[in-house]
This record gives structure tokens, C-alpha cells and sequence, in this order.
């Protein structure tokens, strides 16, 4: 009891926390674990929203927001907002034109590809998502940029939701730049193969397939930017891990009311469909 009056040292000692102090180490608690099961991406929106899905806790966001700057967390930023390029030539048919909606799965894919460097050499990845969801419905990784490399992950997408109940006549409509794999003959062999609607955007706008260019953006921002890759195998599992097993099944989405996209195709299940 050294430096403390008696009063003072029992006071502290046999003190009951109150019921706010007890609520905010919780928060800590949480706050960290969800922040840690985020990968260390989740912000104050993201992880307020996962307080309240995953464990029924309604938190002011400024709170979230001051507790994790108490515990020294925060998000990644989002991908930088670039200037609009107004200047386009329509080169083929654009079945979307900018109108990013889809009421039901398999309504509309998005389909991009995207590279990064190791110290072995650049590593593509070609992803088909699904509007609806945002999830990715078939991906496909190698170390060439070829037609095939688009075929799988198309190939992947249409086996992935073959068990899907067809409620409707429509057919997906598949949306892509106009990238040499896209333009060539078996990719377009593919989509007709497959009953698919081929559609292209504008000619170098990435507005016209902009809910890609987001998602790839994510993928920049809490994986790839986040260290320097070694070898090829090392960063293609790396994406693999990033799509399977945290972007579809944990990441939270904004515009999905901070649910993952498999949380919402569950929550929505009778509406998924096979077109």
C-alpha cells in the first residue's frame, strides 16, 4: 500500500467494475477477434456491422471507431477514386451499359483479369463474379495470360452453379472488356457452348465493368500490396486462399448490407437460379 491512502487501496481492490466498464472489455474482446478474423482489413463499418450480425451488439460506429484506435487497429483504405474518362468507342454490343442491378443470381457475371509480379515472374488471375451476390463463382490463376486461362474460370463459374434452381427463362448475361482472351474464338465458342449472352463494354473504361474493378481493387489492398511475393506458386495460392476462404465466406460487403456474399445467398436462396 506504498503511495496509497487505506481507503484508497480497498476502494480499488474491492471495487465491482460497472456494468459500462464490463460492456466496453467485451468490445475490446470482440472488436480484436473480428478484426484479427478480417485479416487485419476491417474498419470501424465493417466491423460495427459484424458486432451486430454475429453476436447482436448495436454499436455507435464512433465508438468502434475509438476503441480501435485504443487498441491501436484499423482498417485498410479503400482503392482511390480515379478521374472519369468520358472519351469511349463502343466496339461491340454492351448488353449492360453501366446499369450494374441484378434482382436474382445468375442474372448477371462480371468477368476481368488482373496480374502482379514475384521475383519468379507475373501471376494472372481471371475471376467471373456474380452481380447479385458479389461473390466469385469461378476464378482461375496461372503464369500466361492465354484464352485458356478465361475458360476456366468461365467453366468453373457455370459447374459452380449447376445445383441451382432455374426459376426463370432469362439467360446470364456474361460481361467482359474487350481483352484479346475475351475476343477470342474459344472463349466466345464457350459462352455459346454454355447458353450464355456474350456483352461488352466500351473501350478502355473501366467504368463500364466497375463493380469488377472494385473487387479488384479489395484484392490489391488487403492482399497483393501487402508484402513483396517470392515465388509463383507462392502468391497463386495466396489468391486462391483470399477468394475461397475469406472474400466469399467472411469478407463484408457495403452494398450487400454488410453481409459476406455467402451469407447473402443464403439468406436468399429461393431466389438463386441457373440461367
Amino acid at each position: 500500500m506504498a503511495g496509497l491512502a487505506r481507503s484508497t487501496y480497498y476502494d480499488i481492490k474491492f471495487r465491482v467494475p460497472s456494468d459500462g466498464e464490463i460492456r466496453r472489455l467485451l468490445l475490446l474482446d470482440a472488436i480484436t477477434e473480428i478484426h484479427r478474423r478480417s485479416r487485419g482489413t476491417y474498419g470501424r463499418l465493417r466491423i460495427r456491422a459484424a458486432l451486430e450480425i454475429e453476436q447482436g451488439l448495436i454499436v455507435n460506429t464512433k465508438l468502434v471507431g475509438k476503441l480501435m484506435r485504443q487498441l491501436g487497429l484499423q482498417g485498410l483504405p479503400g482503392p482511390k477514386k480515379g478521374t472519369r474518362n468520358l472519351v469511349n468507342v463502343a466496339t461491340h454490343e454492351d448488353l449492360v451499359q453501366r446499369n450494374f442491378e441484378a434482382t436474382y443470381a445468375n442474372a448477371l457475371w462480371l468477368t476481368d483479369i488482373t496480374e502482379h509480379p514475384t521475383r519468379e515472374g507475373k501471376v494472372y488471375c481471371c475471376v467471373v463474379l456474380d452481380l447479385y451476390s458479389r461473390k466469385v463463382v469461378g476464378w482461375a490463376i496461372d503464369r500466361r495470360c492465354e484464352s485458356s486461362l478465361v475458360n476456366d474460370a468461365l467453366t468453373m463459374a457455370s459447374g459452380s452453379r449447376r445445383a441451382s434452381v432455374h426459376q426463370t427463362n432469362s439467360r446470364t448475361v456474361i460481361h467482359s472488356d474487350h481483352g484479346s482472351q475475351f475476343t477470342s474464338w474459344a472463349f466466345t465458342e464457350n459462352i455459346r457452348r454454355l447458353g450464355l449472352f456474350g456483352s461488352m463494354g466500351t473501350v478502355g473504361d473501366c467504368y463500364d465493368n466497375a463493380p469488377m474493378e472494385s473487387f479488384w481493387g479489395s484484392m490489391q489492398i488487403e492482399l497483393l500490396n501487402r508484402q513483396r511475393w517470392m515465388t509463383i506458386v507462392e502468391l497463386s495460392s495466396a489468391m486462391a486462399d483470399y477468394i475461397e476462404n475469406f472474400y466469399n465466406p467472411q469478407r463484408r460487403h457495403s452494398s450487400l448490407n454488410y453481409l459476406t456474399p455467402n451469407e447473402f445467398e443464403e439468406l436468399h436462396q429461393t431466389q438463386t437460379v441457373l440461367s
